[in-house]
């Protein structure tokens, strides 16, 4: 099986940086021709489980039906348009549906196009929070350890400070708050003792600290 247009895996190895790769020893690229289900087809016919769901964003698998005909619909109606000062149905029922499944004190969307994304908002919204309380001190985080939460600058600093990947880039990166992380299981109720380094840290730096 292959693709209608043959892929140039050498214009692909002398021009094209894939992500987490060597530019001087990259690892081999695996050339996709179509995507159905959790399963991609290589132009060779052999096939791969997507076990990172397209890294988190395809989660409800490729060329779903019903997702297929959602973006199609919209294609045709309306593709993009800039948020700032414009709104549209879409983007209003999207935002009912989120608010619905949230807590009843969480009453306002702001729609990111990525999880990196998503984080840096939140951070700056809670750093000009502070800002506008006439508190500018108030600029560091404090999260825990064992963390990622993305790769650009802002989400990088809440990433693990130690094992994690971003460990190289050094004092460009902005230094915050780290607790250790809960020992307790991912899933199960946290113990008694588990947020205690936590509480120690923001009751010494809470005039410092604008978020968790």
């Amino acid at each position: 099986m292959s693709s209608l247009t043959p892929i140039d895996h050498q214009f692909d190895k002398e021009h094209i940086w894939h992500p987490y790769t060597s530019m001087t020893q990259a690892l081999p690229a695996y050339g996709v021709v179509s995507a159905s289900g959790c399963e991609l087809t290589l132009e060779d016919g052999s096939k791969l489980v997507d076990g990172t769901s397209s890294w988190w964003a395809c989660v409800h698998g490729y060329s779903h039906p019903d997702i297929l005909e959602a973006m199609q619909k919209q294609l045709s109606t309306l593709s993009h348009v800039m948020f700032g000062g414009i709104t549209h149905h879409s983007a209003i029922e999207v935002s009912k549906k989120l608010l619905a499944m949230t807590s009843d004190n969480l009453t306002k969307v702001f729609l990111a196009d990525s999880g990196s994304i998503a984080v840096e908002v939140a951070m700056k919204m809670a750093l000009q929070y502070w800002q506008g309380r006439n508190a500018p001190r108030k600029q560091g985080i404090l999260t825990v350890k064992q963390g990622y939460h993305g790769d650009t600058f802002a989400a990088m600093s809440v990433c693990d400070p130690e094992g994690g990947m971003h460990t190289m880039f050094g004092e460009a990166v902005t230094k915050q708050l780290f607790a250790p992380a809960p020992k307790t299981p991912f899933g199960e109720a946290l113990q008694e003792g588990d947020l205690e380094a936590m509480e120690a840290l923001l009751e010494t730096h809470h005039e410092t600290t604008a978020a968790v």
